[in-house]
């Protein structure tokens, strides 16, 4: 894992969207296509701003998956990802080469082996994701499953999971917050040949502890990062606060340098 701490979710939304274009420019060099994994979320907004300046992407080669999507939630919902997608992305690029989005509306068990199908064909270049207030990875809150082969699974989700969506102001009150989700599997997202982790915010900055100091524990989902062969996580400095002094001034000197 490569880490950069940048001052703030602007810098970390234009330092991770650059990455994740020039690999995605480079998949399709090398293969002729690329097939990539989208996370929503605040996290990923200016992420997502910066993929869709780049001009030189040639999106009609890129095939798309994403992480996530509540069951039983209509796509019309603004806190629908199928929703969020489609008007942060979808819509403001030329047309993709295919976009497999989760529909949380029909058959939960149905939709997994349909997507599970599909994602086994595609293997996957660069995954751009996150990490919630709970340390989770897509919707595999605590404790995660480590150990299913499924690329895409029914989850629980917990309280604090659910709190943190309404505290970022997609769902008026915790009752209208779903309690089931399709998620990618964790395994599935590190079979990605790149990661890009995007996380911002004060609110994250114990989830950050726990994935960088602890050893990796299915109760810290995130932990698993540690053992990707190609991570880059990006921190701001607000995201990166409870870091012990001696690995967060170890993180400074490696995001100095990658950034020269």
């Amino acid at each position: 894992m490569k880490i950069h701490i940048l001052n703030n979710p602007k810098e970390i939304g234009s330092a991770a969207g650059a990455l994740a274009a020039s690999l995605i420019k480079n998949a399709i060099n090398q293969n002729g296509l690329a097939n990539i994994i989208l996370a929503t979320g605040t996290s990923q907004f200016e992420t997502l701003n910066t993929l869709v300046a780049d001009k030189k992407i040639a999106w009609e080669k890129v095939v798309m998956f994403h992480l996530d999507e509540y069951i039983g939630l209509p796509v019309i919902s603004k806190a629908s990802f199928r929703n969020y997608l489609q008007e942060r992305f979808i819509d403001r690029i030329s047309p993709l080469k295919a976009v497999n989005l989760i529909n949380g509306e029909v058959d939960p068990k149905i939709e997994c082996r349909r997507l599970n199908e599909l994602i086994s064909e595609h293997p996957i270049d660069v995954a751009l994701i996150g990490i919630g207030e709970n340390g989770h990875l897509a919707f595999n809150d605590p404790p995660a499953d480590f150990d299913t082969t499924e690329p895409f699974i029914i989850v629980q989700l917990d309280e604090a999971c659910r709190k943190q969506q309404l505290g970022e102001g997609w769902f008026p009150s915790l009752a209208e917050v779903p309690t089931h989700a399709i998620s990618m599997s964790v395994k599935q997202i590190l079979r990605s040949q790149n990661i890009i982790c995007s996380v911002p915010d004060s609110r994250k900055a114990m989830a950050v502890k726990h994935t960088l100091e602890n050893p990796v524990s299915n109760l810290y989902p995130a932990s698993i990062l540690q053992l990707h062969h190609n991570c880059m996580l990006f921190l701001d400095t607000d995201s990166a606060s409870l870091l012990s002094g001696k690995k967060r001034k170890f993180f400074i000197i490696i995001s100095n340098h990658l950034n020269e």
